[in-house]
């Protein structure tokens, strides 16, 4: 997605917590504790994948995206597929997705990763300080050339 940012990856959270598990130090139940509502959301919203559950190694995990922000109002906090969210990055200012993976299995569930999208990260913004750039650099090019004529 082009206007993705200050994107946040938990990959050494979740390796630290699967150590723990594996240590003993950590029970199946403390990690495999999915709600009802993250599971519909999962089954309902979800967008699946083809790794598998690092818990049970039976199921494919599905990864779920959340949406915060204050444009949305009533829709923060709500579940979205992976189609609708470019749809709303073109449409709202900024917004801020979290992506949790979800096994229907064994209930393992854990936040992949978080980050920013909408038109503020455009490079066109309104703001015009990349027309200005371009009026610029164009003008300099215009000045040279007169130079060496």
């Amino acid at each position: 997605m082009r206007t993705q940012r200050q994107v946040v990856d938990y990959s050494l959270q979740k390796r630290a917590v699967l150590r723990e598990l594996l240590a003993g130090r950590v029970g199946t139940y403390d990690v495999c504790d999915a709600s009802p509502y993250l599971k519909n959301a999962a089954r309902f919203h979800g967008e699946p994948t083809d790794r598998r559950c690092p818990i049970c190694r039976s199921e494919n995990l599905t990864l779920v995206h959340y949406i915060y922000g204050d444009e949305l109002k009533q829709s923060a906090g709500q579940a979205r597929t992976l189609t609708e969210l470019p749809v709303l990055a073109m449409t709202l200012r900024e917004f801020q997705v979290f992506v949790v993976e979800v096994c229907l299995g064994c209930d393992w569930n854990h936040l992949v990763e978080q980050y920013l999208l909408g038109r503020d990260g455009l490079t066109g913004d309104s703001d015009g300080t990349n027309e200005q750039g371009a009026a610029g650099a164009e003008g300099a090019g215009r000045r040279r050339r007169e130079a060496q004529r």
